[in-house]
């Protein structure tokens, strides 16, 4: 009971929130929850491609409809509206530069630590 009505109370106040505080709570919250851990993920084409639609879908869900200038019809928006509009979220670009920081990391160990000695082969103590 309380959890359906706390579900409520954070869905009805979604739609009193800005759409630039939406976003910051998308890149605040949300990507690092869902990119928790990617730097050890071995990504298939479908995996990324998973990823993405739940981007889409989370940005679409963010932006709302758009009224058409000519038909004046409510429409959603298409991917590319989308990534013109928050071009600064993208989810395998953040899967990237996560894995890129981890190695970054392990270089800088120096051969101290398990997992210098892990990535280059040398023996464990």
């Amino acid at each position: 009971m309380l959890s359906i009505s706390l579900r409520r109370i954070i869905f009805s106040c979604l739609f009193l929130l800005s759409k630039n505080i939406k976003i910051k709570i998308y890149i605040t919250i949300i990507f690092p929850v869902v990119l928790y851990g990617c730097e050890t993920w071995s990504l298939t084409l479908r995996e990324k491609h998973r990823l993405g639609v739940f981007e889409n879908k989370v940005l679409m869900k963010i932006s709302g409809l758009k009224r058409d200038e000519v038909t004046g019809v409510w429409r959603s928006l298409c991917n590319e509206e989308l990534y013109d509009l928050y071009s600064a979220t993208n989810i395998t670009l953040g899967v990237k530069s996560r894995r890129i920081r981890c190695v970054g990391h392990v270089a800088r160990m120096g051969g101290q630590g398990r997992c210098t000695q892990c990535f280059g082969g040398g023996e464990l103590m």
